[in-house]
C-alpha cells in the first residue's frame, strides 16, 4: 500500500476529495496531512476524516527532521492548496513523487505568488477564452516541473474571477484524485 501525504495551506476541498477518493483504496491511502497554517480548514477536515494531522514552521521544512518524518510515513506527496516552496532537499528525497495542482494552464499564470484567485483575477484581466488545470510533478523552482495532465475549460467575456474559480474547482474536483492514482500506478507497477 503506498502511502501519501497530502500538504495544504488553506481550506481543504482538495485535499479532503483526495482522502474519500483513496478511503477504500487497495492502492494507497493517505497517512498524513501536513500544513503551515495552524488556522487552516483542512485541519478540521482531516480530523473529522480521522486522518492524522500535523502542522509545521516553514523553516522546518528542509531539516532533518522534518526529511526522515516524511521518509518513514510517505512514499509520495501531494501538494493540494500549498503555498510554500518546496526545498531541493525534499525534491531529492522524492523525485517524480510530488504533484501539484494548478488553477491554470502552465505555463501561463505561473509562479511564485500565482495562486488562487491572484491566477483567476490575470486570466480574467487578460481576456482568457479558456482557462484550466494543470497538475505536474515538483521540481526546484515554481509551476515548471514536468507536466503530467492538463484539462481546459471554456470562458465567458463577463465572467468574474469568481465564476472562474468555480469552474476551476469542478475541473480539480473530477480529475486530481483520478490523475494522483494513475501515477500511483506506475509507482506500483516499476
Amino acid at each position: 500500500m503506498l502511502r501519501i501525504i497530502i500538504f495544504a495551506s488553506g481550506s481543504g476541498t482538495n485535499a479532503e476529495n483526495i482522502i474519500e477518493y483513496f478511503k477504500n483504496s487497495t492502492l494507497a491511502t493517505v497517512t498524513y496531512v501536513l500544513s503551515n497554517n495552524e488556522n487552516a480548514g483542512v485541519l478540521e477536515r482531516a480530523k473529522r476524516l480521522k486522518v492524522p494531522y500535523k502542522v509545521f514552521a516553514k523553516n522546518e521544512m528542509g531539516t532533518d527532521s522534518f526529511l526522515n518524518f516524511l521518509r518513514e510515513h510517505a512514499d509520495f506527496i501531494v501538494l493540494a492548496g500549498f503555498l510554500l516552496k518546496i526545498p531541493d532537499q525534499m525534491v531529492g528525497l522524492f523525485p517524480n513523487s510530488i504533484v501539484n495542482i494548478h488553477p491554470a494552464l502552465l505555463p501561463k499564470y505561473g509562479g511564485k505568488g500565482m495562486y488562487g484567485m491572484h491566477v483567476h483575477r490575470a486570466v480574467v484581466a487578460n481576456k482568457e477564452a479558456e482557462t484550466g488545470i494543470t497538475i505536474h510533478y515538483v521540481n526546484e523552482r515554481y509551476d515548471e516541473g514536468t507536466i503530467i495532465f492538463q484539462k481546459k475549460v471554456a470562458l465567458k467575456s463577463n465572467d468574474t474571477p469568481e465564476d472562474v474559480a468555480a469552474k476551476i474547482h469542478v475541473l480539480e474536483q473530477e480529475n486530481f484524485p483520478k490523475v494522483i492514482e494513475k501515477v500511483l500506478k506506475t509507482i506500483d507497477e516499476g
